[in-house]
């Protein structure tokens, strides 16, 4: 999830820059902690059970995942290990974490996820970020088995990044760069092979983007939103920023009242799968929602 490939055009969200190319990734969710994200809070639990259905499918018992635009990791952590956003959040927030050096707070990282690591389903995960020192941080700690600082709007994957899609079972992405970037889209999925991936991604209501749809549709993917309501992204920054949200979502036909105008962006779950295997997501083993965060907190 890169700052500057999540604004489709200028002025749509405001930009953290300074956040997302750090040695480590304290900024990064003390960042988020401050503006109230909530997004992969709901989109991860939605993610996993997308995943077990895949898994059901396939006859599979380990998925190989790619994390697009995956900055450091937060999905990853999420999926392939017993810990919330809302955990994460708390263990930024110690003191201790103030004056550490970034090798004290990797050294932490890798040794506090080791130990929360799933049993099962069996994870690799590919991480895909233009930002060189939130792939390193995610592979220090242990979350991407393998890394790539690429940018796929510009350039096809490199063949290293190539091989791995091609074994991809799924693609997750949390925030809206997915939407936002068909010719990344593309080259991500042409090289996945004849069998496609799933997709799925929780973008910004009125940030998605028809041109994505197209691409993905062109690959023989059905293209569905999943029957959640809408959830908390994050708070807006500010008056401004709150009423360019309200006019790009009500521009593709979003209801805004009681959802953007509560003061939150809003996302929701899209998924893009093959026609044969459309299953009814009322049916997947694992249920897409979860509860809010904290008692008190938005949805």
């Amino acid at each position: 999830m890169t700052a500057p490939s999540d604004t489709p055009a200028p002025g749509f969200v405001t930009i953290f820059d300074d956040t997302y190319d750090q040695p480590d990734c304290r900024a990064y969710f003390r960042m988020m902690d401050r503006l109230g994200y909530r997004n992969q809070h709901h989109a991860v639990a939605a993610f996993r059970a997308g995943l077990a259905e895949v898994l059901r499918l396939r006859g599979l018992d380990q998925a190989r995942i790619v994390d697009f635009a995956s900055s450091y990791g937060i999905v990853t952590a999420l999926l392939a290990h017993d810990l919330s956003l809302a955990q994460v959040f708390d263990r930024y927030r110690q003191p201790a974490f103030d004056n550490a050096s970034a090798d004290e707070v990797i050294g932490w990282d890798r040794d506090w996820l080791a130990g929360l690591r799933r049993a099962a389903p069996a994870l690799h995960v590919t991480g895909i970020d233009v930002m060189p020192n939130a792939v390193a941080y995610g592979r220090a700690v242990g979350l991407f088995q393998s890394g790539y600082v690429e940018d796929l709007e510009q350039a096809p994957p490199s063949p290293e990044l190539a091989s791995d899609l091609a074994h991809c079972h799924m693609i997750v992405e949390c925030g809206s760069v997915a939407q936002l970037m068909p010719r990344a889209l593309d080259r991500l999925l042409t090289a996945c092979g004849p069998v496609k991936p799933w997709v799925m991604t929780s973008p910004i209501r009125g940030n998605e983007r028809p041109e994505a749809m197209e691409v993905l549709r062109a690959h023989g993917l059905v293209v569905e939103r999943l029957p959640i309501p809408p959830f908390v992204h994050r708070r807006f920054e500010g008056p401004q920023e709150q009423a360019r949200a309200i006019a790009n979502a009500e521009a593709v036909g979003h209801v805004t009242e009681g959802v953007e105008t509560t003061g939150h962006f809003h996302a929701q779950i899209l998924l893009a799968r093959p026609q044969t295997e459309c299953t009814n997501p009322a049916d997947w083993p694992l249920p897409l929602d979860v509860p809010p965060m904290a008692d008190g907190d938005p949805v």
